[in-house]
């Protein structure tokens, strides 16, 4: 007996919204990572996109424990000498309030094809409209 599988392609994916505003930046990266991959799903399959699509609003108001707006740091080089660059979240936030949210988030998904193809589904808003209002989305609590 075979072992059915079923086709990415040609199975529905489902739009959900997730509301950042007071929420735990690491319970909302693993809520939104695994609805990204697809593991809420029966028919979950490491090797597939089952994965829905997930939209995140009100980015730059998520919340963060302890000290981690001061401690955790995002490091980047330029490979010119001289050009590291070592931001706090709060200093990241101040340009770009998505990035944080984004990064975490991505950073849980599968690094590879297959993570690159499942990080195209997700869209992260900084306030609390979304153009997405066509697909139905669905409220997810966190």
């Amino acid at each position: 007996m075979k072992t059915p599988t079923i086709n990415p392609e040609t199975f529905p994916k489902k739009w959900w919204v997730i509301d950042a505003r007071e929420t735990v930046l690491g319970r909302l990266s693993s809520t939104a990572a695994k609805l990204l991959i697809g593991k809420h799903k029966k028919t979950y399959d490491p090797a597939h996109d089952h994965g829905d699509f997930v939209i995140v609003i009100n980015a730059e108001k998520v919340a963060l424990t302890g000290n981690k707006r001061e401690d955790i740091r995002y490091f980047s080089h330029s490979q010119y000498a001289g050009g590291w660059r070592n931001l706090t979240v709060a200093q990241v936030q101040a340009s770009r309030p998505g990035f944080p949210v984004k990064h975490a988030i991505l950073g849980m998904l599968p690094h590879n094809t297959l993570g690159r193809q499942m990080a195209k589904k997700l869209h992260i808003y900084d306030g609390d409209q979304h153009p997405h209002g066509a697909q139905k989305p669905e409220l997810i609590k966190v």
